[in-house]
């Protein structure tokens, strides 16, 4: 049987290849979603409330512009959902920049941290580590109030996050890493869960150009991300925080706990 879901999700970066594929995936079960994404991203946006419309899903999909690295744009994308939806249940901190925004060659030449500018730093970290910090401190609130709720952090493979030429990508995914499992022993008890996901390995989306990897083949299809998303924003995940899930890895036609039993560690580097 497959999951129906009653709850309001923000999506962050959802007009991209990831953030799309989890939109489309939550509205096909039963949620109401708000994709936030930069003013930028309207051409892409565009796109995914036409793939909306055809699931027959438009009604339940408000698409929002802003920047989460301005916590004044994060607190006026979660007052439009609450005004708009009436609430909300699930925070996907999505929104992410690469380095293929400031380089061609992301995997063949990548540069070393003594060649990024400075404004490329902090670019990088402000989208990275202060957004989901701001969405999450605006979001947090409602779903402590309500005594439920779910924040989901999009992590990176743990070898991005240490390898050479990734700065400070691999820097500001570490430090979400870290942060999911803070902020899950914070909100312990509250009914509130915080959990890590990640594709697994590079996803096939404009992240890698195809200058670096002419065949698609050899990278993560974002398909695999739908059915561990949809869990996380369910109430059969209730109990489940700290835990860094491998989507790749989730199977979905064994039950949920086996699925997560196999694609999850905790989080930040702990062991069971």
């Amino acid at each position: 049987m497959s999951t129906k879901l009653d709850c309001v999700a923000i999506i962050t970066g959802a007009a991209g290849g990831l953030g799309s594929v989890m939109t489309l995936a939550l509205l096909e079960a039963g949620a109401r979603v708000v994709a936030t994404d930069i003013p930028a991203a309207e051409p892409r946006m565009a796109e995914l409330v036409t793939a909306a419309e055809r699931i027959g899903s438009r009604d339940r999909l408000l698409p929002v512009y802003g920047d989460v690295s301005s916590y004044a744009d994060c607190k006026a994308m979660v007052d439009a959902t609450v005004r708009h939806f009436g609430a909300v249940h699930v925070l996907v901190n999505n929104a992410a920049l690469f380095i293929n925004s400031f380089t061609e060659h992301v995997l063949s030449a990548p540069p070393p941290f003594t060649d990024v500018p400075v404004e490329q730093w902090t670019k990088i970290i402000g989208i990275n580590v202060n957004g989901p910090f701001y969405m999450a401190h605006v979001t947090a609130p409602h779903l402590i109030a309500q005594k439920w709720g779910r924040i989901v952090n999009l992590v990176t493979s743990y070898g991005t996050m240490v390898r050479g030429g990734v700065s400070p990508y691999g820097q500001s995914k570490a430090a979400l890493e870290a942060g999911t499992a803070i902020w899950s022993a914070d909100l312990a008890g509250t009914g509130v869960t915080v959990n890590a996901l990640l594709p697994g390995g590079a996803a096939d989306t404009s992240m890698i150009p195809v200058a670096d990897r002419a065949d698609r083949s050899t990278l993560v299809n974002p398909s695999v991300m739908a059915a561990p998303i949809v869990w996380l924003a369910s109430r059969d995940s209730d109990g489940t925080t700290g835990r860094r899930i491998i989507a790749k890895d989730w199977d979905p036609t064994v039950t949920s706990a086996e699925a997560l039993r196999k694609a999850s560690t905790p989080a930040a580097w702990r062991t069971e």
